[in-house]
């Protein structure tokens, strides 16, 4: 291993499930998205973060590939893991490689050269990320005038990984902002904290208003087992708040998943039990993504 991939304070995740399949409750649409994905390299090509707050396996494009295929999904967005920082080296090799396939959401560094923003765009990414939870690729909530100009300049969304507990905290800087928004994981607050809490509140109220949020990461909210019930009220209430902003994704390889590992068709059936409506649970899959990442 390389100096910037040995912290030996950073746990080792365990893999996804070898084996993927399809959803039990209904037949995916012709044209279904996973928004929410990453592949993961290996140093010392694709070095890892010295502060990042796991130690993933590998997750190659193609496994990520074959796990939409066996699940029945035809597109994929994939999102920068935080191992990697702000090196997009493999993202973008990925994306290059699979155009009509799929689309990603970057961790630019500030100030590049005009060249290497347009190399972005032209390999498929459509948006930047800002995670404010692991450590290793976060790029700073106080640089956020300034990733905002960025994503404007380049027709970029802003895709936020937050704790929506800060949310009554963080919203009047986000609600200034002029690019569009994407919320992870459902603001990313346990499910007990509940819908009627300030921060839950205030994220229906920006999803309200104009952002997108990615109905993911139910095991990463849940204090329960697969179909992760508890996450229901969450889910329901976004889906009423703005049906038409909120995507689906499978968060595979499910990085820093330590009690049960899910499978994808467990997730997809944890979605039917959000949207029970066959139209807004295909619209979700399908054309709501569509419109976000340019399918």
């Amino acid at each position: 291993m390389t100096a910037s991939s040995n912290n030996s304070d950073a746990p080792l995740c365990p893999p996804p499930a070898a084996v993927q399949s399809g959803p039990s409750r209904f037949v995916m649409p012709a044209g279904a998205v996973d928004t929410h994905a990453h592949v993961i390299g290996e140093p010392p090509r694709y070095p890892w973060m010295p502060d990042r707050a796991y130690t993933p396996p590998p997750a190659t494009a193609a496994a990520y590939l074959k796990m939409l295929d066996d699940t029945g999904s035809q597109y994929g967005v994939l999102v920068q893991v935080s191992v990697h920082g702000q090196d997009n080296t493999l993202l973008l090799e990925t994306l290059r490689a699979n155009p009509e396939r799929l689309r990603g959401v970057v961790v630019p560094s500030l100030g590049l050269g005009d060249a290497a923003y347009q190399s972005m765009c032209d390999a498929g990414a459509v948006g930047l990320r800002l995670n404010l939870l692991f450590g290793g690729g976060g790029i700073g909530f106080s640089q956020l005038a300034e990733y905002d100009a960025l994503a404007r300049d380049w027709g970029w969304h802003i895709q936020f990984l937050l704790d929506a507990r800060n949310l009554p905290d963080m919203a009047p800087q986000l609600e200034k902002i002029r690019s569009p928004i994407v919320i992870d994981h459902m603001g990313h607050m346990p499910a007990a904290t509940g819908v009627k809490s300030a921060g839950f509140q205030r994220l229906l109220g920006l999803v309200r208003n104009g952002a997108w949020v990615k109905l993911s990461g139910a095991y990463r909210l849940s204090a329960a087992e697969p179909p992760y019930g508890d996450t229901t009220d969450y889910a329901r209430a976004l889906i009423e708040a703005a049906p038409q902003r909120c995507v689906w994704g499978s968060d595979w390889p499910h990085v820093a998943q330590w009690h049960t590992m899910p499978t994808v068709g467990q997730l997809l059936d944890t979605l039917a039990q959000w949207a029970p409506d066959e139209a807004t649970r295909s619209a979700i899959l399908t054309t709501n993504a569509h419109q976000l990442y340019g399918f």
